[in-house]
């Protein structure tokens, strides 16, 4: 029974984390962490911008409380804004990076984004680093390209526990690019 519970509590914080990314598209939103309080739950958002995830005044905030008390039924929800150290090496946002590229720019100028993105990844200090785009990049015909650099683990405990893993898709007219 108390399996359940945990299971319960990670489709939450689940369902939580995807509401809050599709309020915060083009912040450089990351990831959250909640932790549990006396007083209840604190909430804290990883973004690359923190100025943007806050807004005006804390606006963005206030709503996002709102929404956390109502549907998501906390108690009395804190949100705290993290800000990440060094955001080209944190997966989930390289990821959503390379979607809104490809979304503004179009397919055409897919090689240019993976090539320049893998560029600013080994930049930053990442020993290697590997970005995937599937799907219908350059033609009608869906295929993936690869994009890699450096040393990096494909298997072993190091590649299951070490190695930062990020999926994102981007919906172009021509379909949908992951």
């Amino acid at each position: 029974m108390i399996e359940r519970q945990f299971v319960n509590q990670k489709i939450k914080e689940f369902q939580i984390q995807e509401h809050i990314k599709s309020k915060l598209i083009g912040t450089g939103f990351s990831h959250i962490e909640i932790q549990r309080t006396p007083l209840g739950e604190k909430v804290i958002i990883f973004t690359a911008r923190p100025g943007l995830v806050v807004g005006r005044k804390g606006e963005n905030i206030k709503k996002l409380t709102t929404v956390l008390k109502k549907r998501f039924k906390m108690e009395n929800p804190q949100i705290e804004i993290g800000e990440l150290g060094v955001p080209m090496l944190d997966a989930n946002y390289v990821a959503d990076k390379i979607a809104s590229t490809l979304v503004r720019f179009g397919s055409k100028r897919f090689k240019s984004v993976g090539y320049k993105t893998l560029q600013d990844i080994l930049d930053n200090g990442a020993m290697g680093a590997e970005i995937v785009i599937s799907g219908k990049v350059p033609s009608a015909r869906a295929r993936s390209w690869r994009f890699k650099a450096g040393h990096l683990k494909k298997s072993g405990d190091i590649s299951a526990n070490q190695v930062k893993r990020a999926i994102s898709t981007a919906n172009l007219p021509s379909g949908t690019v992951g």
